[in-house]
């Protein structure tokens, strides 16, 4: 008699993609937390005074707290709800997910009508934020729908 192999969970796939994700994310968020606690500015193509200007403004810590360190919090929940997975993780990614999602789009909204500059590194981390939503998003929809 055959062994019996053992389906590959449903949720593998986007467990994979969101820790890939969110570690990439991490990766960005701490660069930028250590130029700001450094005092340096951050590396970007061309002039780069757009992440500079980006930095630099008010809008670049709340309460104290440097917004590129929330994003390094909200990456290591991602991180954790990967690794969790199951049901629990993964409407723990979904709900950080899309939080950091309209977290970003109100900074992005920032950059380019309060601030008038762009980091590019903070245009990534939105972009990977947004990927980490649909993957976050496909993962609980069989959830949502009781499957």
């Amino acid at each position: 008699m055959a062994p019996r192999v053992q389906p590959k969970s449903r949720y593998a796939a986007p467990r994979v993609v969101l820790l890939v994700l969110a570690v990439v994310g991490g990766l960005i968020s701490a660069y930028l937390t250590w130029t700001h606690f450094a005092g340096l500015t951050p590396v970007c193509t061309g002039s780069g005074e757009g992440c500079e200007t980006v930095q630099s403004s008010r809008y670049a810590s709340i309460l104290g707290i440097p917004v590129a360190l929330l994003g390094l919090l909200a990456y290591g929940g991602l991180v954790f709800s990967a690794i969790l997975w199951k049901e629990a993780g993964v409407y723990l990614g979904f709900l950080i997910s899309l939080v950091g999602t309209l977290f970003s789009a109100y900074l992005t909204y920032l950059e380019i009508f309060v601030i008038g500059a762009l980091c590019q590194w903070c245009l990534a981390s939105a972009a990977i934020m947004v990927a980490a939503l649909i993957c976050a998003t496909l993962a609980a929809l069989p959830l949502l729908r009781g499957r």
